[in-house]
């Protein structure tokens, strides 16, 4: 396999498509990132045209011209958080799981928040879902849960899980 390379994204143009497939394929197996499988391309295509504002950095992971992940970097605006960012929707393609994706998007999420000045880092994920090895391998520290945040596919629900890091 080729090595990811990331990069980011300032238009849909020519992305879009891509990221819809990759939204539909996480959430119909199984993520949670906001979004109830089945999911449709038209609410995925709809929830990407929303995502690009001048205060979210969304970075995508490609191998060979493909669309291997992303994640975003929602930058925090009010006078009192501007030291902070939220990491979210982290997303690897089930095809090129386990390759180190999740973790190299991760650390350039981080050195982009770092060339904005940002020296805190939150995130949420459901808990027992593989992400949160992931999260506490590169130093994100467990806040604490969130019972019944989450609704699942099948109706019940599920909790999150909250990490911190210092960057």
């Amino acid at each position: 396999m080729e090595k990811a390379m990331v990069e980011e994204v300032s238009s849909m143009e020519g992305v879009i498509a891509q990221l819809s497939v990759l939204l539909k394929e996480v959430v119909d197996n199984g993520a949670s990132i906001g979004f109830l499988p089945p999911i449709q391309m038209k609410e995925a295509k709809a929830y990407w045209q929303t995502v690009l504002t001048p205060h979210t950095v969304l970075l995508i992971a490609k191998i060979d011209d493909g669309l291997a992940g992303t994640v975003q970097l929602q930058l925090i605006t009010k006078p009192n958080g501007d030291h902070r960012a939220e990491v979210a929707k982290l997303m690897v393609h089930p095809d090129f799981r386990q390759n180190g994706i999740g973790r190299l998007l991760m650390q350039k999420a981080e050195e982009r928040a770092s060339q904005e000045n940002r020296s805190l880092l939150v995130l949420d994920t459901r808990e027992g879902d593989p992400s949160n090895k992931l999260y506490q391998s590169l130093g994100y520290v467990e806040a604490g849960k969130i019972p019944r945040y989450a609704k699942s596919a099948g109706g019940s629900f599920d909790t999150t899980v909250i990490y911190f890091k210092f960057i």
